[in-house]
């Protein structure tokens, strides 16, 4: 049973806005797929939705004159998925979305919601990482914008004030122009699972050399996060097979995962270098190396 006491449905950001600085109490709702599990627990917090489902207004994908993708936060996930858009410049962050839950929770789980919550296993995050997706944030009669990476704040934590609404993501064509990318997940289960560990990466060749690249990870730390010693290690480097090697141990340094019940330290720092190596791969083949 919900212990649901308010109930507000918003018609636009502003409204949405608004209804959240009348009852500071209030979060805000769209998919549900979390908040709904939260309030059925009886989770303190939860018993005030501000309801922002299928609101226009964050509903798009597309490209502006300037040539940056903007999706925006209450995009679906089979949306992203079936986005010419997406596909044609960013197919790495279709892998990532089509890895969540089973068909029905594509169909109604938000990529704002699944960053808002600041858990570190979220899928669609490590991809944004390694894209440099800068995030707007609007509040009353304010619009700011936050780099996906100074977005997290904590375990469960993010850069939103009371009143503020995440809106939309942002890749610039500097991140994704001539960029290739791809994203491996390891779960217990193939299917409906949460990862143990999702590794995000996206780099850019010329004449077999890596001229650009990133490498981004869930569940490798409290927040999801970018691997900084590892990508200048691989800077102006030739590709060959013992590069994947030295990522796989370079990367020891960069990342601190930790023991749960879901899995052992050792556990996950033997999958987070195995990955390194697989996901990398996968993205040279789609940038046309041999490996």
């Amino acid at each position: 049973m919900f212990d649901l006491k308010k109930h507000m449905k918003a018609n636009s950001i502003d409204h949405a806005i608004a209804l959240l600085l009348e009852n500071p109490d209030a979060r805000l709702i769209a998919g549900g797929t979390d908040v709904l599990i939260k309030l059925r627990n009886g989770k303190p917090g939860f018993s005030e939705l501000v309801d922002i489902h299928s609101l226009e207004e964050l509903n798009f994908i597309q490209q502006d004159e300037k040539n940056n993708i903007l999706i925006g936060s209450g995009v679906v996930f089979t949306d992203i998925i079936q986005s010419d858009i997406i596909k044609k410049h960013i197919p790495m962050l279709c892998d990532a979305v089509q890895s969540i839950g089973g068909p029905q929770i594509r169909n109604i789980a938000t990529i704002g919601g699944n960053n808002c919550n600041g858990v570190t296993s979220a899928d669609s995050a490590s991809t944004l990482f390694a894209l440099n997706a800068v995030l707007e944030i609007r509040g009353k009669g304010t619009t700011r914008q936050v780099p996906v990476s100074d977005f997290y704040l904590g375990p469960g934590k993010v850069d939103l004030k009371k009143g503020e609404i995440l809106t939309t993501f942002k890749i610039t064509p500097e991140n994704y122009q001539g960029y290739f990318g791809y994203f491996y997940k390891y779960a217990m289960r193939n299917a409906m699972d949460i990862a143990t560990i999702g590794c995000a990466v996206s780099l850019k060749t010329k004449k077999h050399i890596i001229e650009d690249y990133r490498i981004a990870y869930g569940v490798a730390g409290p927040v999801p996060m970018r691997c900084p010693k590892t990508e200048k290690s691989v800077i102006n480097r030739k590709v060959s097979k013992s590069l994947l090697d030295e990522i796989s141990q370079t990367i020891e340094t960069d990342v601190s995962p930790r023991t749960s019940w879901r899995a052992t330290k050792d556990f996950r720092m033997n999958i987070i270098k195995e990955l390194s190596k697989r996901a990398t791969k996968e993205a040279l083949l789609r940038a046309g190396e041999e490996v």
